[in-house]
């Protein structure tokens, strides 16, 4: 074991001997070129201060969101920074991207197919002038490369319309082959690497209750767009030649700006306006002259009636007589005016009341006239008898209930009229014939509500008062941002030039047990001079007793010149 032991030793100092050796060669090597022990000496105390020895001059990083940095900043930090994240008010269309290129084999065809239809007639016209034979396309595909939509911004106004701003780039592979034949001669032209950057601006309106939903669409250029592209001219690139390439892309660069740079327009009429808005194509006189043996409804033998009148399909068109009291043969001789916008379906509905101070009216009768029955601009009087209801198998309309004598003229309006109504949703159309002179037509279109929050409950509706006359719009149920788009129209004699009209938005509830179920949730008075001398306004009013409520309320005056 001692022995062991002492060989293991010997080993050791063998080592160690080994390395002094070893060193001192070293060191005599380094000693004969000028390095001594300082060397090392130097080394180890500048590695200690490395590792130890914090520095002063580094500071700490600046971290910011992504949102905060500067362009230029981002510009170092990504290679394309996304238009979304440069400018905030351009939205992201991932969606829109990936639908598009799921479906371009589909529109790849669909828009050749059209702009080939669009194009062949245009050049059949044009080449005789040229003395060319013969226009062909060989091939015509756009390629598999779909454009994309880095970003969208979107314009919110008070008009019917609807503004967006698309960034369109688009790197594409197309094949557009067109063999030109003339003087006995053939040629081939191909379109290559077609590229295209464009900042388009694209209007649908007016918007209007018929699918799609939009009339027109109005496409303008905001800048003048980037367009590159390579042309072969009979196998050769004729892009290739000095000059050329920059010269043809400026003239396309011209031609499509002087077309449709902002504020030119291209327009494509989707929908007839005048039939997709149901423009008014009449307007109905009707003259309520009297009663004829009405049945005794009051304790006494008698009855307080009176006449309420309605264009069926028109909601907001309902109008009422004064109250007969006391009388079975009521005489009234009072006119109402109503607007028609589908004579071949509206009809005429009237219905007899029994007037009550207490507790709800009862309906004595009633009956309709429809209104393709009538001869245009011939006055007729009609005598109808009141009918319990419209169910013509109904056996309680066999039962006398007096009768009702109308005084009625449908005046249709002319082409002319007509063709002025169809203008777009920002001018005025004229009144129709059967105005009073020196008064006029005041419309008004309820479009949509905001923030409106009732206590208890909000199913919002609009509640008009003007010169005695209340109209109503539908309830909207459980919504603070309720959309009407409802229309409702005055026939007055003279303008209302010192009126206003009260518009509240209340809320209303039939849930049993419910303490409260009508409830305010704001108010406006509209003085109506501004729309007199303007023919028009469209603005959002602030609801007074509301915190945040907003009315958004369209008038117009509309007169026969």
């Amino acid at each position: 074991m001692r022995l062991f032991l002492f060989l293991r030793l010997e080993q050791k100092i063998l080592r160690v001997a080994e390395n002094i050796i070893v060193m001192g060669l070293i060191s005599s090597v380094l000693g004969f070129f000028g390095f001594g022990f300082g060397i090392v000496v130097g080394l180890v105390i500048g590695y200690f201060l490395f590792i130890y020895v914090l520095p002063t001059d580094v500071k700490h990083p600046d971290i910011r969101p992504l949102a905060e940095q500067d362009t230029e900043t981002l510009q170092k930090l990504l290679p394309e920074i996304p238009l979304w994240v440069k400018n905030p008010d351009f939205e992201r269309l991932d969606w829109l991207n990936k639908m598009v290129e799921l479906m371009w084999p589909y529109l790849d065809k669909a828009i050749c197919k059209t702009a080939k239809g669009i194009i062949d007639p245009i050049i059949a016209e044009q080449i005789p002038q040229y003395k060319i034979e013969s226009v062909d396309f060989l091939s015509f595909t756009l390629g598999t490369l779909p454009p994309t939509f880095p970003g969208m911004k979107v314009y919110i106004t008070e008009e019917k319309e609807l503004i967006m701003e698309p960034v369109i780039k688009w790197a594409a592979n197309p094949n557009i082959t067109v063999a030109v034949k003339a003087y006995g001669l053939k040629a081939t032209a191909q379109v290559i690497d077609l590229q295209i950057f464009a900042a388009p601006r694209i209007t649908l309106k007016p918007l209007v209750p018929t699918f799609p939903c939009f009339a027109n669409i109005y496409v303008s250029l905001m800048e003048k767009p980037h367009v590159d592209f390579g042309l072969k001219l009979l196998g050769a690139d004729a892009m290739s030649i000095p000059g050329l390439y920059r010269f043809v892309q400026e003239i396309v660069k011209d031609q499509v700006a002087n077309m449709y740079l902002w504020p030119k327009t291209l327009e494509v009429q989707i929908l007839d306006p005048s039939k997709a808005m149901k423009r008014p194509l009449g307007i109905l006189n009707v003259t309520v002259v009297k009663a004829i043996k009405l049945r005794k409804k009051d304790f006494l033998g008698l009855s307080d009636p009176y006449v309420k009148l309605k264009i069926d399909n028109d909601k907001p068109s309902t109008k009422k007589t004064t109250v007969k009291h006391k009388n079975l043969n009521p005489e009234w001789n009072e006119e109402f005016s109503f607007v028609i916008k589908d004579p071949e379906t509206q009809v005429l509905k009237f219905s007899v009341y029994d007037w009550e101070q207490v507790g709800s009216h009862e309906k004595m009768g009633e009956n309709i006239v429809p209104l393709k029955d009538l001869t245009p601009d011939e006055p007729k009087v009609l005598t109808l008898d009141l009918l319990k209801n419209l169910k013509a198998d109904d056996a309680h309309n066999e039962k006398s209930r007096g009768q009702l004598v109308l005084e009625v003229t449908y005046k249709a309006f002319n082409d002319e009229e007509l063709a002025n109504g169809a203008d777009e949703s920002n001018t005025v159309e004229k009144a129709p014939d059967g105005t009073p002179d020196g008064g006029g037509l005041l419309v008004v279109i309820v479009h949509e509500g905001q923030d409106l929050e009732g206590k208890h409950h909000t199913n919002p509706s609009v509640r008009m008062l003007f010169r005695g006359e209340e109209r109503r719009t539908k309830v909207v149920k459980k919504n603070r941002d309720p959309r009407w788009e409802e229309e409702f129209q005055f026939v007055l004699v003279e303008p209302p030039v010192n009126d206003r009209i009260h518009v509240e938005v209340v809320s209303t509830s039939k849930r049993m047990g419910l303490r409260h179920p009508k409830e305010a949730l704001g108010y406006v008075d509209i003085y109506l001079a501004d729309v007199i001398n303007n023919k028009r306004i469209n603005e959002r009013y602030h609801l007074i007793d509301s915190k945040n409520g907003r009315l958004q309320i369209e008038l117009q005056w509309r007169t026969a010149s």
